[in-house]
């Protein structure tokens, strides 16, 4: 969970700020601090949402405003909460970079500096704010700030940092799911947390509660998207399940993709790491692995000159994922056919260049050869 508190300075216990990268993370913190906050006693009058649809100039000059007269305003019955809610203009925006704006806030700020008055608390929600602006430092060094940003995944990270990140937003949802399910969510949605959401609602929902999200769940109900896409393709073939195979590669021709991305991009890595593993597990007696994730562990026992060829991420590290997935089911094929098909993801290459034959056919045969058996278990020309 990437939610946590801002160093503590002299802080406002009654002015709150909840901010980040991560957008549906901020509304849902807001949301949960904006219940806690409100005055039990204050009725209908004890919670006051600021909220406008900040998109001009004059949108958000308004809504700064309308906060101003808000915590000005003393309540009838007890205390009052005033929710600033969604505030856009903290952005690196027209309307942040706005004069006009800047001088409507410092007003704000100079009261907030001063102190709200009895019996007023004031919330304000702002996601991807930009941290620069002189509103945005003061503001967080006189509230009580909650910092909601989106995990920083860099040169080291892994596939495996992305899936356990999306696991932990699904328990933190209370939400049960496959490890199958939850790799296929990670390459469908990635780190946009607000379409993380609103598909663990939609899946929660046709799973019922308390049920487990089953792969085949995920698959139907979530949006296949080009990376999606290029991962299902990758683990059909693993798979060795044609009928995925052939499906994942027509939704990939009817969005659009180019029939060599699709070779290069899908078809010959998996191929590739494939071969790669199963030489490598049968000439050092190798198990397969329970999980992608332990076959690095396995590859580290080795000597580096037998390792030199895997693939690389960006620090130079291997890229162990990769080749974990296909050690997961390397067992599926014979080392001989891995070989052949190698040679037909060249052959089929040198084709789609020279424009020989219908690019679909080509593709759709391609893959046939590599994930069909024949009777006698060698590969289908």
């Amino acid at each position: 969970m990437a939610t946590r508190k801002a160093p503590v300075a002299a802080k406002n216990p009654n002015l709150h700020f909840v901010t980040g990268s991560d957008e549906a993370e901020v509304r849902r913190t807001a949301q949960g601090l904006a219940a806690k906050l409100a005055p039990v006693d204050g009725g209908e009058f004890g919670l006051e949402v600021i909220e406008a649809p900040a998109d001009t100039v004059d949108c958000s000059i308004e809504m700064i405003q309308q906060t101003l007269q808000a915590v000005l305003t003393l309540p009838f019955f007890g205390g009052k909460l005033v929710w600033m809610k969604g505030v856009t203009f903290l952005r690196d925006t027209v309307q942040g970079r706005s004069e006009a704006v800047q001088d409507a806030l410092e007003k704000l700020l100079k009261v907030l500096e001063e102190g709200l008055p009895e019996g007023i608390t004031l919330l304000i929600s702002a996601p991807e704010p930009d941290k620069r602006k002189g509103f945005y430092k003061k503001l967080s060094e006189i509230s009580s700030t909650t910092l909601c940003d989106k995990p920083d995944f860099g040169f080291g990270a892994t596939e495996d940092d992305l899936i356990d990140w999306v696991i932990d937003r699904c328990r933190d949802r209370g939400v049960r799911m496959e490890n199958e399910a939850a790799v296929v969510l990670t390459t469908r949605v990635g780190t946009n947390t607000g379409q993380l959401d609103a598909e663990l609602a939609k899946l929660t929902t046709a799973a019922g509660a308390g049920e487990i999200i089953t792969e085949q769940l995920v698959r139907d109900l979530v949006p296949l998207t080009r990376a999606g896409g290029i991962f299902d393709l990758s683990d059909a073939i693993n798979k060795r399940n044609l009928p995925l195979c052939l499906d994942t590669l027509a939704q990939l021709r009817r969005q659009g993709e180019n029939t060599i991305g699709i070779l290069l991009a899908a078809i010959v890595p998996t191929v590739r790491n494939l071969l790669m593993a199963k030489d490598l597990m049968d000439r050092h007696k190798m198990r397969p692995p329970a999980q992608p994730q332990f076959f690095a562990s396995d590859l580290k026992r080795l000597r580096s000159e037998e390792t030199a060829h895997l693939p690389r991420k960006k620090d130079g590290t291997l890229n162990s994922y990769g080749i974990g997935l296909a050690a997961v089911n390397a067992s599926r094929f014979d080392r001989d056919h891995l070989a052949a098909a190698f040679l037909a993801c060249r052959d089929a290459n040198q084709k789609l260049l020279s424009g020989h034959g219908s690019e679909d056919t080509l593709l759709t045969q391609l893959l046939v050869r590599i994930v069909a058996k024949s009777e006698q278990g060698r590969f289908v020309r």
